[in-house]
């Protein structure tokens, strides 16, 4: 049975046919079966930010496209794990707070809490995962990974400065209203909720300017991460299906010819593996030397697949799924954007 505020919700947002391929695609975490139709909990919320999120980076991945309605027409559905998004902690970020502050402010309220730390050095950054207080198994995941420019070349800085200088904040003074009182109540009423939901999903999108074809060189030169920050923002990286088996559905892929990671990423735990598609290529717009626009092809978003073992909680004396990341996993994941065919 469907969540009827989740589906209120995305109805206003995207309209009854797109909402009911979500519904027909994305697992229901179990929490959402208790409803009070009209008072939207901090849960429900999350998951209609979470499925329309994930309906994006359809849209801008054919490659996870594919695979999605493959999964359906074969019975099947998608477990949504967890989205990737990028951010730049640089002081000159314009209106927009500087690394993952522009969407802790928004994670918060909805009900995620920070699930670990991971140190992204060979890339310049620092990964953070924050799964959701009340179902972190069910309800997808976010991993918010932030750049850090002062460790580049002060051309690389300068270059940063000019691109993300633009950014507007996409928060309104309304919709921050509305998160206070959801973090303090942990519900609110469906039409504010319905306010809501459009501001913090678009949110999740390029804030700055067209960037200027040279800082994007500049950038590229140094940061593959930052230069698909400059064309995409803190749009979703990628979106992850959990898959009984990574390893059988990394060879029936390739079997397909599609366009998969080499090799399946191991956690040193043992108990996490991950794979993903290359990204897809986008067009976007730059500046060109004398303010014209050009377009130009580079990397876009992915889609990926992870398979989570259980582990024995000690303390709580049961069995649970491991929902850690790793930054070695991490980090070859990341590649897929700068390895784009």
């Amino acid at each position: 049975m469907r969540n009827a505020n989740v589906q209120s919700l995305l109805v206003s947002l995207i309209g009854e046919a797109r909402t009911d391929a979500l519904f027909a695609t994305l697992n229901s975490p179990s929490i959402l079966a208790d409803c009070e139709p009209g008072r939207v909990t901090r849960a429900e919320l999350a998951q209609a930010m979470n499925m329309a999120l994930f309906e994006g980076l359809l849209a801008r991945s054919p490659n996870g496209r594919t695979y999605t309605e493959e999964a359906i027409a074969g019975g099947g559905s998608v477990y949504f794990d967890h989205g990737a998004l990028r951010t730049v902690r640089w002081a000159q970020n314009g209106a927009l707070p500087p690394g993952e502050a522009a969407f802790t402010r928004i994670l918060r309220p909805l009900g995620f809490r920070l699930n670990g730390r991971y140190p992204l050095d060979r890339l310049g950054m620092t990964g953070r995962a924050y799964a959701h207080e009340d179902a972190p198994e069910e309800i997808s995941q976010f991993f918010v990974s932030e750049l850090h420019p002062e460790r580049f070349s002060e051309t690389f800085q300068q270059a940063v400065s000019r691109v993300v200088g633009t950014s507007k904040d996409p928060l309104t003074p309304a919709a921050a209203g509305q998160l206070w009182e959801l973090e303090r109540d942990g519900t609110l009423p469906l039409d504010s909720a319905q306010a809501l939901l459009p501001v913090i999903v678009g949110a999740f999108a390029r804030q700055h300017d067209v960037p200027g074809e040279a800082d994007y060189e500049l950038l590229l030169a140094e940061s593959a991460e930052m230069a698909w920050i400059a064309t995409e923002g803190n749009a979703f990286n990628h979106a992850t299906d959990r898959v009984e088996d990574v390893f059988a559905l990394s060879d029936a892929e390739k079997a397909k010819g599609r366009p998969m990671k080499p090799e399946v990423e191991r956690s040193r735990s043992g108990r996490v593996f991950q794979t993903a598609y290359r990204a897809d290529t986008v067009r976007r717009e730059f500046r060109g030397k004398d303010g014209e626009i050009v377009t130009r092809e580079v990397p876009g978003s992915f889609y990926e697949f992870i398979t989570r073992h259980r582990e024995y909680d000690t303390a709580k004396r049961c069995w649970k799924t491991d929902l850690r990341f790793d930054a070695g996993n991490a980090q070859g994941i990341f590649k897929m954007t700068a390895n784009a065919k």
